[in-house]
């Protein structure tokens, strides 16, 4: 857990004037009784009313609340953009994540904000080839690379021709009109890009592990970044 995120769940767990442990605090948070102490004295340096001390306990005191989250007008227009486009062009999870991150943007804002967000300009519709197998096939590799999952693909190339592929996948681009995954092919024992538009079949194929050479970090210094395998 982000220390930003730790701090925000001591405060939502003392809201409600309950008096709560170090060691209370820290079991739920999954960090060390120090972690805690240092967490809430920072909290209290920075004007939250927490009251009590270590050995005793932590209470806050009624009616204090966390400030409304604030955007000014450039990052308004980004975040609504994105998640716009995400809505359009992403994997089915994602496009549902970016609707309600639209829904909880505008819920947050002031209204003079919430003007701005309703009027961003920048907009995003779905392309013809963004199919619902598309979508699922996106949502499917983003959770195999983030759970480091290898991937057996059925592959077409340019000229149609099929090849079994087994990647280690690191990541998704997209390029505007097609979404690519990158990932290291154990056949070529290198770096590949494969079209999602053209994977025929893909089933998990067992765990990865990240191994030397084979890391995201290597890939872009790697001489055919950008490159997509059968790409002519």
């Amino acid at each position: 857990m982000r220390r930003a995120d730790r701090l925000f769940q001591i405060v939502q767990y003392l809201r409600g004037g309950r008096l709560l442990t170090a060691q209370m605090l820290a079991e739920r948070l999954e960090v060390t009784k120090r972690t805690v102490y240092r967490d809430v004295a920072d909290l209290i340096g920075s004007g939250v009313p927490i009251e009590g001390e270590a050995g005793v306990g932590y209470v806050m005191r009624a009616g204090y609340d966390l400030p409304p989250l604030m955007f000014n007008s450039e990052e308004i227009v980004a975040l609504v953009a994105g998640a716009r486009m995400i809505r359009a062009w992403g994997g089915a999870s994602m496009a549902a994540a970016a609707e309600e991150a639209l829904v909880k943007i505008e819920a947050v804002l002031p209204d003079d904000a919430r003007a701005k967000a309703a009027s961003v300009p920048v907009h995003a519709f779905t392309m013809h080839n963004m199919t619902d197998e598309i979508r699922a096939r996106i949502d499917r590799i983003e959770t195999a690379a983030d759970g480091r999952i290898r991937l057996d693909l059925d592959y077409a190339d340019q000229f149609g021709a099929s090849s079994r592929r087994v990647i280690r996948p690191l990541g998704l681009w997209f390029w505007g009109k097609v979404w690519t995954v990158v990932g290291w092919c154990e056949l070529r024992n290198d770096f590949r890009m494969f079209r999602l538009d053209r994977i025929k079949d893909m089933e998990e194929a067992g765990p990865f592990k990240i191994e030397k050479g084979q890391s995201l970090r290597d890939f872009y210094a790697s001489p055919d970044v950008g490159r997509p395998e059968g790409a002519s």
